[in-house]
């Protein structure tokens, strides 16, 4: 016991200095947001601003259109998570449950895309888009959502149809259920909190997307929050630093208050209750 204290006190110690470092950024950018300008250029920075102000925030509405494009980021982020998950559920059932080289190829496949950079795929989808006559709109750009958060999350949701035991599929064959029939009433509730993590990683994955964004829509009205937040930014690189902050501060709510209100069912057991002893 006493030799397990002092490692102890040192893994705390770590776990509260990564915390800080996750934290910096954000509490900073809180601070920014609420800072006038005579702050902002203040050789002696405060955390808390002395004269906290909501002009930045009145300034960033006055000069770009964050409404409208946060409206854009809304329905190409929860278009893509809903087609991403209808895709990779019945995806995963088979993978997870066929054990054969093909099943295995998929995942194999799955884990060496999640390497290629943003930079390798953005020509081929563009003449793939161009070819659709879809560049320029956001249904475009919730294709290229789709196909990037796909493998994860079909990578994601095959790992929790393993932890289904095969035991509670059998049952319901016994009782006459067919193949779809039990991955809709049988297995998909036992899959809830994965289905919901896997919603929450493409939704917030096409939130915060800027690379596909920025080349694929040209429109000002069809861009997208991430995109419309480098129009604080000057022809020099010099950026309204006050309005900037408080415009990137709103793009970050949706992503914090959407794991709020789910963050319980995906930390909830999934298969509470599902076998009886």
């Amino acid at each position: 016991m006493r030799t397990g204290t002092p490692a102890r006190a040192g893994q705390y110690v770590a776990l509260l200095a990564y915390l800080v470092f996750l934290a910096f950024p954000f509490l900073w950018l809180v601070s920014t947001a609420f800072k006038p300008p005579r702050e902002l250029g203040s050789l002696h920075p405060t955390w808390i601003p002395k004269d906290p102000t909501l002009a930045n925030f009145r300034q960033a509405f006055d000069e770009q259109p964050l409404l409208h494009a946060a409206l854009n980021s809304l329905l190409a982020a929860l278009a893509a998570a809903v087609v991403a998950v209808l895709i990779a559920t019945p995806m995963a059932y088979v993978v997870a449950r066929r054990r054969t080289r093909l099943a295995k190829a998929v995942t194999g496949w799955v884990v060496v895309s999640q390497a290629f950079p943003f930079v390798l795929l953005i020509i081929p989808l563009f003449l793939v888009l161009k070819s659709l006559r879809l560049i320029n709109s956001v249904p475009g750009l919730v294709l290229v959502y789709v196909v990037w958060a796909l493998p994860f999350a079909l990578w994601m949701l095959a790992g929790y149809v393993r932890a289904v035991p095969p035991e509670l599929e059998e049952a319901a064959a016994v009782d006459g259920a067919g193949r779809v029939r039990t991955l809709v009433s049988v297995t998909a509730p036992l899959l809830a909190p994965g289905i919901v993590a896997t919603a929450l990683f493409a939704f917030i994955t096409a939130w915060n997307e800027f690379f596909f964004a920025l080349v694929l829509l040209k429109t000002p009205e069809k861009q997208t929050l991430p995109v419309v937040l480098t129009h604080f930014i000057g022809a020099e690189g010099v950026a309204d630093l006050g309005p900037l902050a408080a415009a990137a501060f709103l793009a970050t709510l949706p992503s914090l208050v959407v794991f709020a209100l789910i963050q319980r069912r995906i930390t909830g057991g999934m298969l509470t209750g599902a076998v009886k002893s």
